[in-house]
């Protein structure tokens, strides 16, 4: 046998043998032009259908982010941003790696985080490949169709040798015979499953072989052609529209599920770049912090060394002393590298390379205060039932659970399918075959399954009634959850609050018993230790109150969020909840106006 384009340059030259070779060639140009789509043109077209999916369901979540796309935005140009100051005393020799380096503030750092993160990018394609699978479950329930042809030639020759001959004795002349041979098919055919659980399915065939050589080619060809459809509707198991659209039911709702997790996904993700970003706010103050400590350490040392040299103080009080400075010069130094390596993760969250050279504003933390929350919490849990997103999944996942449990039960019934078809067909020896209605055929009958093994079907009615108890559990163990993060959240601002409270009334304190003792040792009245004691319980005083402080905020956010009131604006930041962002008798089905409050990011 030899490749079609080998035979089509080896056909002998007769017209009826060029024209089938022609139509061959004209089917395969067709199917591959048919084909040649390019992978670029499939992307475009995947990423429209699955865009249009999402856009058509978006309505359906609150605060949903309305411009999704699955296309990295454009990222923010770090050279349009502010330029640091020239770094401070406290950071050390360390500073000179802010030289040039550019401030970010609280919400440009989440507007470069919803652009450039790694994690939020790779939350977005989770979603769009769960629309890409809605997609294909839709086109499962549309006609399907389908195409196929082919085409052969084949060459043979076969030499016959007729012996000697009986009077002469000679050899007899060798018979040759040689043929060239051409088929071809092609086929058509359509699906479709119907609400009822029927499925149709028509195709159309036809094929054809022709003789290019080696005899009466008119007379040696065959051609066939059928046109047909045929339906199979189940009548117990299988049957009915529950049934058949529940596959598509499931996976519209996981879409749905799938937009409210990014969703909340978005409410994380604002907090935890929010609690990253304090994070090295602190750590920077925590190095301010030690550095000043480390200045009163030189100042005690500097002076106690010059009472030494008098002869007025013992050298005992100096070596204490200086122990107490070598440790403070040991904190700061750590300080530095703590708040250092935070920021560099930072960097790492918000997706920007760690070589970037980036300050945080540290305006942003002497802003924050305390400030009350807006919802009490004897309220709260109420306002998470009406709005947190996952609650509302998790009810309808019990019902998911349960709307599945009659199914299989009813797929413990016997398979009684009618089935019927007819079609049409030819069969001709001249021409091109077309199928016609004087040759026609057509069925009808039953398919019966007894169901004398239901193994399987038992084993699965069975786990859909466990996994119904199993979803009743879970939805009442979700609340539970909820009413725990809800009092978790309550107890850590209650908590901040008195710690702040305390850390400004111990700074008050350590500040007055630090320049008491400081002017006790200058009038040699005065004991190192207590003097060391006050500095430590000053530093330790400062840190807690940015930790407070930091806490309070951070907490507060949670609470806003376990409440399913935070609500998140395209540039990942939020807007701070007031009195009208519950409004009475609000329904969780629709998406809720953007609070009219203050649209600062900052709490």
């Amino acid at each position: 046998m030899r490749s079609f384009s080998k035979n089509c340059s080896a056909a002998p030259p007769n017209s009826h043998g060029r024209r089938v070779s022609s139509s061959l060639l004209l089917a395969v140009v067709v199917a591959a032009v048919a084909a040649g789509c390019t992978a670029e043109q499939h992307r475009r077209s995947a990423d429209r259908e699955s865009m249009r999916i999402l856009r058509g369901k978006t309505g359906q979540v609150r605060n949903m982010d309305p411009q999704f796309t699955i296309e990295p935005r454009p990222v923010v140009d770090i050279a349009t941003l502010p330029v640091a100051p020239p770094a401070p005393d406290f950071l050390g020799t360390e500073g000179a790696v802010e030289k040039n380096a550019r401030v970010l503030d609280l919400e440009t750092a989440l507007d470069l985080a919803v652009r450039q993160s790694r994690e939020y990018q790779t939350r977005k394609e989770l979603l769009f490949l769960e629309s890409l699978d809605l997609s294909l479950t839709r086109h499962l329930y549309r006609p399907i169709f389908s195409g196929n042809a082919g085409g052969t030639m084949e060459e043979s020759s076969a030499e016959t040798r007729a012996g000697k001959d009986p009077i002469t004795g000679e050899d007899k002349t060798a018979v040759r015979s040689a043929s060239q041979l051409v088929t071809g098919r092609v086929a058509l055919g359509a699906g479709w499953l119907l609400a009822t659980g029927a499925r149709l399915t028509t195709d159309f065939s036809t094929s054809f072989f022709r003789y290019l050589s080696g005899g009466n080619i008119n007379a040696r060809q065959n051609d066939r052609s059928s046109l047909g459809a045929r339906i199979t509707q189940p009548l117990l198991r299988g049957a009915g529209y529950k049934a058949t659209m529940e596959n598509l039911t499931q996976a519209e709702r996981n879409l749905l599920y799938a937009l409210r997790e990014f969703a909340q996904y978005r409410q994380d993700f604002a907090v935890q770049t929010a609690t990253a970003y304090y994070g090295v706010l602190a750590a920077r103050d925590a190095a301010r912090n030690s550095f000043l400590d480390l200045q009163r350490q030189r100042q005690n040392v500097g002076r106690e060394r010059a009472f030494t040299t008098e002869g007025q103080r013992p050298l005992a009080g100096l070596d204490q002393l200086r122990q107490a400075e070598l440790a403070s010069e040991t904190r700061w130094s750590e300080s530095i590298r703590a708040y250092f390596e935070a920021l560099d993760r930072f960097k790492i969250t918000l997706g920007v390379p760690v070589a970037t050279l980036l300050v945080l504003a540290d305006q942003d933390l002497a802003n924050l205060k305390i400030a009350e929350a807006g919802v009490p919490v004897n309220e709260a849990l109420e306002v998470a039932r009406k709005f947190r997103l996952d609650l509302l999944t998790s009810r309808e996942r019990t019902e998911d659970a349960h709307r599945k449990v009659p199914i299989e039960k009813r797929n413990l019934l016997p398979q009684i399918d009618a089935t019927a078809g007819a079609g049409f067909s030819d069969n001709t020896q001249q021409g091109l075959a077309v199928p016609t209605p004087r040759n026609y055929q057509w069925d009808a009958g039953l398919n019966v399954d007894l169901g004398l093994d239901r193994k399987a079907q038992r084993n699965s009615y069975r786990r859909g009634l466990i996994a119904a108890a199993r979803a009743d559990r879970e939805r009442a163990l979700a609340e539970d959850n909820v009413r725990l993060q809800i009092a978790t959240d309550w107890r850590a601002l209650e908590q901040a609050r008195r710690n702040f409270t305390n850390a400004e009334l111990a700074v008050t304190l350590a500040e007055r018993r630090v320049e008491e003792q400081s002017l006790r040792m200058e009038l040699g009245r005065g004991q190192p230790r207590d003097l060391l004691d006050a500095q430590a319980d000053l530093n330790n005083a400062r840190n807690g109150r940015t930790t407070a402080v930091v806490s309070h905020t951070l907490a507060r956010l949670r609470y806003w969020r376990d409440m399913g009131l935070l609500w998140i604006r395209d540039n990942g930041s939020w807007e701070t909840p007031g009195p009208e962002t519950v409004p009475p008798g609000s329904s969780t089905n629709s998406p809720a106006v953007p609070p009219a409050t203050s649209p600062a990011s900052k709490p």
